[in-house]
């Protein structure tokens, strides 16, 4: 790992006495690290995938640091010993830079907590590159009943550099009357024996489905899409099969897929997967029980690779087309969600999974799920309906990389 400190110091001072003065943590760093002291005069040279923090080296360098505000990184990490009047100058920059909307820390203090630090500055760093230029299609439009859903589409492109890309679900249709059903034959077998059971689904509805599948996943290459949205239940009137078995297998291939054209919750299913390289369940939030501090989680869909075993089934709502009905393993988990129209809030919490659940009245797929925190925001102040879980606890890497955007836990 290489870090590369663009360093200010006074014109005051000479470089080689800056340096020295500056030994201790200069040394700490190489260590752990591969370090490189970046002139400001250079930082135009510096690539976008180079992991760059400012270093303020002396006192008396905040205009000299104010002066080159568009080119420095990022969320900005500002590394000050305190040696040479350097921290005064550092919460000198910090307040000003804050005072402008940009995300800034000090690095400061206890030398293996400013490592550690670092460490997941530059793994959030990774992630932001990998997000930054991804494309989300949405396909068709938002189901009418996610009034809260929406998304600002140049707002989250301004702070996440994500593209949310419109594409008609008359182009899926169209690739999917193309598909043949000898096709995807072979495949819809190794699915069906694969399953523990295959209730209400018959083979038929099987095969529309895994058209679908094939339209769908062409789509996806052809915009070079790295996740989408699907407008699912518009499927049922124009070609009489749902999207819940291509949407689990986009998942399983590699392509975040998600529901009804929530745009809030694909997100976060593709921010969670470029994290933790998870897939995330997307559900309901189907009961809640305050007593007890547990949820219900429920959805017709879930990646197949999710599931410990998992059950053809129909559609809950429609009786029609496939539905998935996955038995998830017990154990720790995450709930997530990312929601307001640029993308700025969030709810974090760890639980445990401690029941796959089998209600008549809910969605095939269903979790019972024992939290840690409260149940109180579900009744307060929830970011919408679906929420996304993720096995293990992951609440301190996702908590982590949130905050650095400057996002508001709710």
């Amino acid at each position: 790992m290489t870090i590369h400190l663009i360093t200010f110091a006074s014109t005051l001072l000479k470089q080689q006495s800056v340096l020295s003065s500056h030994e201790v943590i200069l040394n700490e760093l190489e260590k752990y690290f591969t370090v490189r002291i970046i002139d400001p005069d250079h930082i135009r040279l510096l690539m976008p995938n180079d992991f760059a923090i400012v270093f303020i080296a002396s006192g008396g360098v905040e205009r000299m640091v104010i002066s080159r505000f568009e080119q420095l990184p990022r969320p900005t990490a500002i590394l000050a010993d305190g040696m040479q009047n350097s921290l005064a100058a550092a919460l000198e920059v910090h307040s000003w830079l804050r005072n402008r909307g940009m995300q800034s820390e000090i690095l400061h203090g206890n030398l293996t907590r400013i490592i550690k630090r670092l460490l997941v500055l530059h793994q959030n760093f990774n992630a932001a590159n990998a997000l930054r230029g991804t494309r989300i299609g949405v396909v068709g439009t938002p189901s009418p009943w996610l009034i809260a859903s929406g998304v600002d589409y140049l707002l989250a492109k301004r702070r996440w550099g994500v593209n949310f890309v419109d594409i008609p679900l008359d182009l899926v249709v169209e690739r999917y009357q193309k598909v043949k059903e000898d096709e995807v034959g072979d495949y819809a077998a190794h699915i069906a024996t694969q399953a523990l059971a295959c209730r209400e689904s018959t083979p038929e509805q099987l095969i529309k489905a895994m058209r679908f599948y094939q339209a769908l996943r062409l789509v996806a290459q052809e915009q070079h899409l790295h996740a989408l949205t699907l407008s699912c239940f518009k499927l049922i009137d124009l070609i009489g099969t749902t999207g819940c078995l291509a949407l689990s297998l986009l998942n399983d291939a590699g392509i975040t897929a998600g529901c009804e054209g929530d745009l809030q919750t694909v997100f976060t299913m593709h921010i969670a997967r470029t994290l933790t390289s998870q897939q995330g369940f997307m559900a309901n939030v189907a009961m809640i029980h305050d007593a007890s501090n547990e949820v219900v989680l429920a959805h017709c869909t879930v990646g197949l690779k999710q599931t410990e075993h998992y059950i053809l089934r129909d559609h809950f709502e429609t009786q029609s087309g496939i539905g998935i009905q996955g038995l998830l393993p017990t154990g720790d988990v995450t709930l997530l969600k990312i929601g307001g129209e640029s993308l700025d809030e969030y709810y974090l919490n760890t639980g445990t999974l401690t029941e796959n659940t089998n209600y008549i009245n809910l969605c095939r797929t269903q979790v019972k799920v024992r939290l840690d925190g409260s149940v109180d925001y579900f009744f307060r102040r929830p970011l919408g309906n679906h929420h996304v879980l993720l096995r293990g606890n992951q609440a301190t890497q996702l908590g982590l990389f949130l905050q650095g955007f400057g996002c508001r836990k709710v």
